[in-house]
């Protein structure tokens, strides 16, 4: 029976998920929530959760070494889930160290603390590491990533994911640490940060700003629903074997102009707006660098061994993720603004 889990990055958007999953799920479990609130951490995505009896939140950076140790030391948790991590691969090109800082640094911090604070009874606790689908590099038009893929990273994003994947595994096969890491697909759904293409999509269309659409929109992704990500973490925390790999994906690929269109019809509806009329906010802008083509998970392995399906097609999904930004003008407005960064600095400046 684990009594206590740290969840790293749980103020984020799959994060966020996950903690609210685990909190709700499992009342006679002590859920610490660690993030740094960075831009794409916000306390407002559980608020619903945040005087539940059996979650604590506390604000700290993994990049910080002695901060870590201290905190095993104090918290002594039984097990962690990792999400912690820098996920736009725009910021990454643009400021590749501090991926390397977070994602990598960062990981192998948790890991030296796990393994100093559970040494000799490591098979009584257990590390899961949340990673992505983009550690495999890309695909043609045939073809879906399996959990045999070879890694073969082309952003500072993915090379930083790639690198401390390697070192979970490592620290698996040297110091005998109880493991298990999932890859997952492109997450869609509510809370998250308004810099992904489909939150950028609706805060543009719903305000009649530019769509942006990199290239001519023929990059396709495999989408999953965020509820359903969370559902798979915690199914795999608590029935895989140690060291196991799954590879999490939603069986639904859409060339992102496709995805847009399909938005578009959405929130034509939802505003009462004529149709296509928010198809002609699309603008098509010069392509990132290095542009992975297509992601596509083969997710058969966690389907046929431990039962988890998804749940929604992406159509209703769409839908859901659509009316929830909607209903919540207020979450929106104060992410864009960045309102909620300036009582963070307040609240917690001195700890």
């Amino acid at each position: 029976m684990l009594n206590k889990i740290l969840i790293t990055g749980g103020a984020g958007f799959i994060g966020s998920h996950v903690v609210r999953r685990f909190v709700k799920t499992y009342p006679d479990c002590q859920i610490v929530n660690l993030d740094k609130l960075t831009y794409a951490g916000n306390l407002l995505n559980l608020k619903d959760i945040q005087d539940a009896p059996n979650y604590k939140f506390i604000k700290g950076d993994i990049t910080d070494a002695e901060f870590i140790n201290e905190l095993f030391l104090v918290e002594n948790p039984d097990a962690v889930i990792h999400l912690a991590a820098e996920s736009h691969v725009d910021r990454s090109i643009s400021n590749p160290m501090e991926f390397v800082m977070t994602n990598v640094i960062g990981t192998v911090n948790l890991l030296n603390a796990v393994r100093k604070s559970w040494e000799g009874n490591y098979d009584k606790h257990r590390f899961y590491h949340v990673s992505t689908d983009e550690v495999y590099g890309a695909l043609g038009e045939t073809g879906m990533f399996t959990e045999e893929t070879s890694y073969d990273p082309h952003s500072p994003y993915s090379a930083s994911k790639a690198s401390s994947d390697h070192f979970v595994r490592a620290y698996h096969d040297t110091y005998g640490l109880d493991i298990v890491i999932s890859n997952c697909s492109n997450n869609y759904g509510s809370h998250h940060f308004p810099e992904k293409l489909i939150p950028l999509a609706i805060n543009n269309i719903k305000t009649n700003k530019p769509v942006p659409v990199y290239g001519k929109g023929e990059n396709v992704r495999d989408w999953l629903w965020v509820e359903d990500h969370a559902r798979a973490i915690d199914t795999i925390f608590h029935n895989a074997k140690s060291g196991d790999t799954y590879n999490i994906g939603g069986h639904n690929e859409w060339k992102n102009i496709d995805l847009i269109h399909l938005l578009c019809d959405i929130m034509d509806r939802k505003l009462n707006r004529s149709s296509g009329e928010s198809a002609k906010l699309i603008s098509y802008v010069t392509d990132r660098a290095g542009h992975d083509l297509r992601y596509a998970i083969d997710s058969t392995k966690l389907q046929t061994e431990l039962g988890w399906v998804p749940s929604l097609q992406f159509e209703e999904g769409l839908e859901k993720t659509v009316d929830w930004y909607l209903e919540n003008e207020l979450w929106l407005d104060s992410v864009t603004s960045g309102n909620y960064q300036e009582y963070y600095k307040n609240q917690y400046s001195n700890k």
